[in-house]
């Protein structure tokens, strides 16, 4: 688990691990859990993408539970405000989709 997980959960939940696995979305999909669709946009550029989000990760939980996610690379973009800016229209129509 990297260290930016480690935060980002326990700061959301708490210390308790058990709990943590309950919201991974990697774990949920290797247990079997199931989602509709799972769109991901990952900048190439980004500064955390090496030691932190360990996007593949998720990637492979999905494809060994055959179901796998809509994953976008996108050169040349970062972690920052326009990344999110740029394509936080496509993630709500995406949401939208499924919540009616």
């Amino acid at each position: 688990m990297t260290p930016w997980r480690i935060k980002a959960f326990t700061g959301y939940l708490g210390e308790d691990r058990a709990l943590w696995r309950e919201h991974d979305a990697a774990e949920l999909n290797a247990r079997g859990a199931r989602m509709p669709d799972c769109l991901v946009d990952q900048g190439t550029a980004d500064k955390f993408l090496a030691e932190q989000l360990h996007i593949e990760a998720l990637e492979s939980a999905c494809a060994q539970a055959a179901q796998p996610p809509t994953l976008r690379r996108h050169a040349d973009y970062d972690h920052g405000y326009y990344f999110i800016a740029t394509f936080v229209d496509d993630h709500i129509a995406h949401h939208a989709r499924f919540l009616g």
